[in-house]
């Protein structure tokens, strides 16, 4: 049995059975729905997935709702994952059509010269439990598009996510070409390692990725992984400062800081420290810490008490070797007989002898540390086992993308942190996995070549 424990309170929100029995038919299903989908025409399955789209958006107050009581996102943040999953799909699904085309390559009358972008088959999708929707379109809604049926599996965090989804898909597509699995981790690898598995999506931890990836060695199939991270900023003398703080207190405690690219580390020039961390300090005491239910609330508890305890001792380590806390948690007022509960916390005097500063965190805490220049900037953004995204802040323009182009990272921003373009590719480096999603490029890794060299006269 699969339990959702609620973050709110730490009770039983949800109860499911495992799929277990289920696999080998839901694959098998999936194999023969997926025929029919991929002889459909593009635009057909395009139509078709814009009313997938379309009704599940359609159910924003239930699924709001839904989200907080499984992860403890304040549900006055629930528009934006809804706003971001159409963002996401509406623009994969705008260049479908024509990245899904042939590629006429004919130089000769006598010839039909093409490449032909055919469909994988099944993809298997593992999907996390921090942004549960935001994560899944990335790979759901371009696979389907492509002509591949696809199962997901969600996070026993986030059951009711994978059924709100199979919901929509069951009234709006072709039976079987989208499916869902609650599973244990064991039979998620043995799904992995099916042979009819042509595709697999995971977002999780670094050691999850490595234990995917070896499911699939008996089989020649490709893979988007997306891992872990410790997301750097970079704060240059000649930012503005305001925009600065408020973007990156935002980049640091949104969603209780568990975002894949939330910034985790902030560098700073030492020529404006002393006027940031005054700023940002200040800053974070703007935030209402507490149930996640209440409207007035923008800052919920971390998704396990689990978590929490590994954050805590993470931030003691730190302290214990010289780090200084800036925020007063006397000044919050929030549920203390719940563990969970954290409030946001700045770490400065920090360094990278620290876990603190070189490990992922995923809580609600951020370290700020003084640089001498961007050289020591560059140098301490890229000493990390993780690349997923960074950002630099500065009015310059011509420096951020010489800068960019020195740190090693998946995606590089200037003035913006912790968002995904769809029309980028979201990618990694190092530990941070491999693989893409969104953009034109994931068309083109959900999809195999098939080249046509025709003569017409013999």
């Amino acid at each position: 049995m699969q339990k959702t424990i609620t973050p709110i309170d730490n009770t039983v929100y949800v109860e499911r059975e495992y799929h277990s029995a289920k696999i080998e038919q839901t694959i098998d299903n999936s194999m023969k729905a997926q025929k029919e989908w991929a002889n459909l025409n593009v635009n057909e399955r395009v139509k078709l997935l814009k009313n997938f789209v379309e009704d599940f958006l359609s159910k924003g107050d239930v699924i709001g709702e839904e989200l907080s009581r499984q992860i403890g996102r304040p549900i006055s943040q629930a528009a934006g994952e809804l706003n971001g999953f159409k963002e996401r799909a509406d623009y994969m699904l705008s260049i479908a059509e024509k990245k899904l085309a042939n590629i006429d390559v004919t130089k000769d009358s006598n010839f039909k010269s093409f490449i032909k972008r055919r469909a994988l088959g099944i993809v298997f999708v593992i999907a996390p439990w921090n942004y549960p929707y935001l994560v899944a379109v990335n790979s759901i809604i371009p696979a389907m598009a492509s002509g591949n049926t696809v199962i997901l599996k969600h996070s026993a965090q986030t059951p009711l996510c994978a059924e709100q989804l199979y919901q929509s898909a069951k009234k709006t597509l072709p039976k079987d070409v989208f499916n869902y699995l609650h599973l244990n981790h064991e039979d998620g690898l043995k799904v992995v390692s099916d042979k009819r598995i042509n595709f697999v999506s995971f977002t999780g931890s670094v050691k999850a990725g490595y234990e995917v990836q070896k499911a699939t060695h008996t089989k020649f199939i490709d893979m988007a992984l997306e891992l872990g991270g410790k997301d750097p900023a970079y704060a240059r003398h000649d930012c503005d400062l305001e925009k600065t703080v408020e973007n990156l207190v935002d980049g640091s405690f949104f969603n209780s800081g568990q975002s894949c690219c939330g910034i985790e580390r902030i560098y700073v020039d030492e020529k404006i420290y002393n006027n940031f961390i005054e700023l940002f300090v200040s800053k974070t005491y703007n935030y209402k810490l507490g149930n996640p239910l209440q409207k007035e609330t923008n800052l919920g508890p971390v998704v396990k008490l689990s978590a929490a305890d590994f954050i805590i001792k993470q931030m003691n380590n730190a302290v214990d070797k010289g780090a200084k806390k800036m925020i007063d948690e006397n000044k919050f007022i929030f549920p203390k007989e719940h563990k969970n509960y954290l409030v946001p916390q700045v770490l400065t005097s920090v360094n990278h002898d620290m876990d603190f500063m070189t490990e992922e965190t995923f809580g609600p805490c951020v370290g700020i540390m003084k640089v001498k220049d961007e050289h020591e900037a560059i140098k301490l953004m890229n000493d990390s086992p993780y690349g997923l995204t960074a950002s630099i802040w500065t009015k310059d323009l011509e420096i951020a993308e010489k800068i960019g182009n020195q740190v090693q990272t998946g995606t590089f921003y200037m003035n913006r942190c912790d968002y995904l373009d769809p029309a980028l590719s979201w990618t990694g480096v190092k530990e941070t996995g491999k693989g893409c999603s969104l953009s034109e490029i994931a068309y083109e890794k959900l999809t195999s070549p098939k080249s046509f060299h025709l003569r017409k006269e013999q």
